[in-house]
């Protein structure tokens, strides 16, 4: 496949980032490197949004520190950003409807193709006539006037970068203008681009849970969008898909990483961080980047039990 025939990826990842560990940015990047293995996708970027503050799991510092350093463990990434919308919100957000959000925000600034993981969209690019035969939008010969992966790829990350997944200064966040018009070209490159959601198995597992998630909700996540699993703890992906009618219809959506199963950064959690860090233990630096560790400290948070 080429470069522009391959389905184009943006990850997301929900969550708490309570706080972000080395084992978040992990589970993009060995995400990344799967998918691209594949043969049939290409990264162009990934999407951290932390959870509403009123989700009230308990332990929950404000979104404040928690946007802040999810945007110190991404700041040396080139391809991963902290979009702050989920905690903008007037109360907490279902995942579907984050999904729904960066799909409709997508739609508008690129007018790219957003199609099922396997089931590529029969809709016709933004701007083209449905009832008329689609006409070539390059009609001269001139080889580097023709779109390449290279300019797509370039046009997509500017958009991204401007407005799906901001860096914010440190200590203060803009509201981001979604109306903002970010170029018509974008509405005429003709490539599949997706949203994704990765987690680990353990959110997966939970679908299982019974009332736990809504099934209207799940159709949505795993039938219209797909999910990128990455197995923790030695929870088997395969096993929780088969406890589950739901999974089980959407099989096929669900892409898992199979890499080295007992990689380093799969045991490492937010609640093994929080712990390390009520008790002095040195091994917190195995689990968070310097500079989250450093703004933890000089915030003094995660110090008590109580947060």
């Amino acid at each position: 496949m080429t470069e522009t025939t391959k389905t184009h990826v943006i990850l997301l990842a929900c969550g708490s980032f309570n706080p972000i560990t080395k084992g978040h940015i992990q589970m993009f990047e060995r995400a990344r490197d799967y998918l691209h293995k594949t043969g049939r996708f290409i990264v162009i970027g990934g999407i951290v949004s932390p959870v509403h503050d009123s989700y009230g799991k308990p332990g929950l510092v404000s979104s404040r520190h928690r946007l802040i350093m999810c945007q110190l463990a991404v700041q040396s990434s080139d391809w991963i950003r902290v979009d702050p919308w989920e905690c903008y919100q007037d109360t907490w957000q279902t995942t579907c409807s984050v999904l729904e959000h960066h799909r409709d925000l997508m739609k508008r600034v690129t007018g790219c193709i957003l199609s099922n993981v396997n089931t590529p969209s029969m809709t016709p690019v933004i701007g083209q006539p449905q009832n008329e035969s689609p006409q070539p939008i390059y009609q001269n010969s001139n080889i580097s006037n023709k779109p390449t992966a290279a300019k797509i790829l370039g046009k997509v990350g500017e958009s991204l970068s401007r407005i799906c997944c901001v860096r914010p200064p440190m200590e203060h966040f803009t509201f981001v203008d979604e109306n903002a018009n970010l170029g018509t070209v974008m509405r005429y490159e003709e490539i599949e681009l997706r949203i994704l959601l990765l987690c680990g198995s353990d959110l997966l597992e939970s679908f299982c849970i019974p009332g736990l998630w809504n099934e209207s909700d799940m159709e949505v996540i795993v039938g219209e969008f797909g999910i990128v699993v990455l197995p923790r703890d030695g929870v088997d992906p395969e096993r929780i898909m088969n406890h589950s009618s739901i999974l089980r219809k959407y099989k096929n959506n669900i892409l898992v990483v199979k890499d080295d199963v007992n990689h380093p950064m799969s045991i490492v959690s937010s609640t093994k961080s929080r712990l390390a860090l009520q008790h002095g233990d040195g091994h917190v630096v195995d689990y968070l980047s310097q500079p989250v560790i450093d703004y933890i400290l000089k915030s003094q948070l995660y110090i008590n039990a109580s947060g």
